[in-house]
């Protein structure tokens, strides 16, 4: 006859994830905004770590038009030191 066996205490069967929660569009096509500016550093600031890496598009929120061009952005912004390298 087999044992049936039991779960630690504090745990369902089913693991659950953690899940990003999904807006209808991204924050720049809200704003309706073409391209993302290199220049504004608070919008680039909040789509980066504090080491300076780049959130990913499910992170960030981003439509796949956007995150390209944030990361065009956030490039030209490193480039002439408004923002960090990585580290």
């Amino acid at each position: 006859m087999a044992r049936r066996r039991k779960l630690p205490t504090g745990r369902s069967k089913s693991k659950k994830k953690r899940r990003f929660r999904e807006q209808a569009k991204c924050r720049f096509c809200r704003d309706k905004t073409r391209e993302v500016d290199y220049k504004d550093i608070g919008t680039l600031a909040k789509l980066t770590t504090n080491q300076g890496k780049m959130f990913s598009r499910k992170r960030s929120g981003n439509c796949a038009k956007h995150q390209r061009s944030t990361k065009r952005a956030v490039k030209r912004a490193r480039f002439l030191g408004l923002l960090p390298y990585d580290d």
